[in-house]
């Protein structure tokens, strides 16, 4: 009988460090899975004191652009042949629309009109970089 109980101890003490070994292999791989899950970075708005309060500043690309560099860069695309009936550079098109305002056509602009996309797809693009182009091709008709 002495033998039975020291082979029943031994397998007992054998199958409760296989189940330890199990549990605690389970347990890493189970850290492993959230890490590989993880998010890579995350959005902090700024105000927001959730993240630490750092808070990476908006790229402004520099000092403001005049409107002759913005038409030249951006409109003049379309502008400078009159695609899709966009009003052309140097003509009369634009002493009639500089009389409903510049702030009209600002908003137009910004909003977009036509085939013409919202700001002309100038995303970065300042209300008075637009302003400014705007003004450019207003004061180029004859």
């Amino acid at each position: 009988m002495n033998l039975t109980y020291k082979i029943a101890s031994i397998v007992s003490v054998l199958g409760l460090s296989l189940l330890l070994s199990l549990n605690i292999n389970a347990s890493a791989s189970n850290d492993k899975i959230i890490e590989r899950i993880q998010a890579v970075g995350q959005v902090c708005m700024e105000g927001d004191d959730s993240c630490g309060g750092a808070v990476a500043a908006v790229a402004t690309g520099g000092p403001a652009r005049t409107g002759e560099a913005v038409y030249t860069a951006k409109c003049g695309l379309c502008h400078a042949a009159g695609v899709s009936g966009a009003p052309k550079f140097g003509t009369a098109d634009w002493a009639d629309r500089g009389a409903k305002g510049i702030d009209a056509l600002l908003a137009t602009a910004i909003s977009g009109i036509g085939a013409m996309p919202a700001k002309g797809l100038c995303n970065d693009c300042s209300d008075d970089e637009l302003k400014g182009a705007i003004e450019h091709m207003v004061n180029s008709a004859p």
